[in-house]
């Protein structure tokens, strides 16, 4: 029997149950773990047990009971344990091969940390911890471009501290190394972007390419890498320049973000390389200001889960 791939609830006042109801009506097969109270009105589903596919029929659900029903767009602080109990479940079951692979829903950090005194700085770090790993990377990809912040959820002013060789080499070696091993991809192409505009131009807008960025990615290339840069990231994203990667590692959020979005903003998936099992999730959030008015696009969850079972495949599972 083959394990079954896990979506988890994600925060109940948010659209995650309403996607999860509308990607199973559209054909997709998942187990869904969560309170099935949380589901919209209507939704035809079945308790399971654990390890049990993912079969045609009433929607899969392994019940993990909360303390209060959902109120749509208002997170509800008794809830929040619920929610952090679920991606912990979620992770022990793939870890003890009752589950192929792991597709999140959408949670609010501040809801988590105010309801349960979640302690992260997003999901990506909490699975990492759940994982026992030290250092993961957060790819955003759809099916024109894939991009890697090297630096992810900081103020900008912060950026240029965080951003060292160190880091930026972990990143690319983790990046490379997920492509290889989750896409199938012999020889990843990568392109790294620069810091400052231009690449720095010369020095004259910055002087971390010439100082410690080309260095290290000439040291790279040397080792067999097929890597190239630091790029000027304002002409890293159009048609031409994205054939020529397979992934850009990007300096901060919005400089790997905004591209992604830009090209494919109701079809990007959120996955994790370096953890020992697959996750993906879709890319945007919580969604409170439509949530419980039956309008919210399952498209990105969608793209989230065939591509966590295609990552599956590749890995051999």
């Amino acid at each position: 029997m083959t394990p079954p791939l896990l979506l988890t609830c994600g925060d109940p006042s948010g659209i995650g149950p309403e996607i999860a109801a509308k990607a199973w009506a559209a054909g997709e097969r998942f187990v869904w773990l969560g309170d099935p109270r949380h589901l919209p009105p209507g939704t035809l589903w079945r308790e399971i047990t654990e390890g049990e596919p993912a079969e045609a029929g009433l929607l899969p659900v392994l019940v993990q009971p909360f303390a209060a029903l959902a109120r749509p767009g208002q997170p509800d602080p008794a809830n929040a344990a619920g929610v952090i109990a679920v991606i912990a479940r979620a992770v022990q079951l793939v870890q003890d091969g009752k589950a192929a692979a792991i597709c999140t829903a959408p949670i609010n950090k501040l809801a988590l940390k105010a309801g349960a005194g979640f302690a992260f700085p997003g999901h990506t770090e909490f699975l990492a911890h759940l994982a026992g790993v030290d250092q993961v990377v957060m790819m955003l990809a759809c099916p024109g471009l894939r991009v890697v912040p090297a630096t992810i959820h900081v103020a900008l002013a912060e950026v240029p501290q965080l951003l060292t060789p160190k880091l930026l080499e972990a990143v690319i070696r983790i990046a490379r190394a997920g492509l290889i091993r989750d896409f199938g991809i012999v020889e990843p192409r990568i392109a790294v972007a620069g810091l400052n505009p231009h690449a720095g131009e010369g020095g004259a807008m910055g002087r971390e390419e010439l100082s410690w960025m080309a260095p290290l990615v000439a040291r790279l290339a040397a080792e067999g890498f097929a890597v190239r840069g630091p790029l000027p990231a304002d002409t890293m994203f159009h048609a031409a320049a994205r054939a020529s990667y397979d992934v850009a590692v990007c300096a901060y959020h919005d400089q790997a973000l905004i591209p992604i979005k830009t090209i494919d903003f109701a079809g990007g998936v959120n996955v994790t390389l370096g953890l020992p099992f697959v996750r993906s999730s879709p890319d945007h959030g919580t969604a409170y200001d439509i949530a419980g008015r039956g309008v919210a696009d399952p498209s990105s969850l969608i793209a989230a889960v065939r591509l966590a079972r295609e990552m599956t495949t590749a890995r051999g599972r």
